[in-house]
């Protein structure tokens, strides 16, 4: 057998746009023939993939997924909306999701698992496909929501909550705590949970703001707290007022159903993801030049 050189790995990831690993594995298969393992990449989908690889993928889908104590949330991007309703994409999501919840969340390892799968995809439908994340939490019960579902379990934004407890009464009220953070985009699960350096910005952003200019410093003491109070109760989970009775918090609708907090995932698909804003007589003008 040939021995694989990195000047050989080197040389076929110039001649496809192949990943090093790729790269290796496919001389190794092919006995260090850079036209042979190229024709084998090709076969695979890789190289195909590899050439797609540059384009924002910032659609795709959300999905969760859970068995037990454990549930996780993961998200799929592909380039467009359109992706997002083929079946073999959603397949693929599936797949991706039930390797996640089976490898307990390790993103690393679920990628590692399947990426030849996303690749042979990537060929089949012809968009760039991007495993972007995948979030897991634990605990006694847990409940999901998805919001602008494409299919079942599937759509735009993906909520998992875990809810400690053996009351029935949580059963109750967790579907709906999950629909509350998809509503209200909670930042942390308790007030413990927050950065205190965070804290520290709020109130610096409140004071030059110059809403405290002139008042005696009792009182600037008064308004900060109220302030990082107010702000707790827009991005704490625990301190929100819940969607569904405003009158009580969060906090206190999971501890009259007998339960307490254990974790919570929330994803919106693309969030962060800067968009490209090219349209089509855009691509096709760049074509003819």
């Amino acid at each position: 057998m040939a021995e694989v050189t990195a000047k050989l790995i080197q040389q076929l990831r110039e001649k496809t746009s192949a990943g090093m690993m790729d790269c290796k594995k496919a001389l190794v298969e092919n006995n260090g023939d850079i036209e042979a393992a190229s024709d084998w990449l090709r076969q695979k989908g890789i190289v195909k993939a590899a050439s797609k690889s540059g384009r924002v993928a910032a659609s795709g889908l959300v999905t969760v997924v859970k068995c037990d104590n454990v549930g996780c949330v993961v998200e799929l991007n592909a380039e467009t909306d359109f992706v997002a309703k083929n079946e073999k994409f959603q397949a693929l999501v599936a797949n991706v999701a039930n390797k996640a919840l089976e490898l307990g969340g390790d993103f690393d390892a679920t990628l590692n698992a399947v990426k030849d799968d996303i690749a042979a995809t990537i060929a089949t439908i012809g968009e760039n496909m991007n495993l972007r994340r995948i979030e897991k939490v634990h605990g006694d019960n847990i409940f999901s929501y998805i919001h602008n579902a494409m299919v079942p379990g599937m759509g735009q934004i993906g909520v998992v909550v875990a809810i400690d407890g053996n009351d029935p009464k949580i059963a109750e009220i967790g579907n709906k705590i999950a629909m509350h953070i998809a509503a209200n985009k909670p930042e942390f699960m308790t007030i413990a949970d927050v950065d205190p350096k965070a804290v520290e910005r709020e109130k610096k952003v409140f004071i030059e703001s110059g809403a405290t200019a002139g008042k005696p410093e009792a009182v600037v003491e008064k308004m900060v707290q109220g302030r990082i109070n107010k702000w707790y109760a827009e991005s704490v989970l625990e301190e929100q007022p819940f969607v569904m009775d405003a009158s009580k918090t969060v906090k206190q609708v999971v501890a009259e159903a007998g339960g307490k907090l254990a974790g919570f995932a929330y994803y919106v698909v693309g969030e962060g993801i800067e968009k490209r804003d090219d349209n089509l007589a855009d691509e096709v003008a760049k074509m003819l030049n």
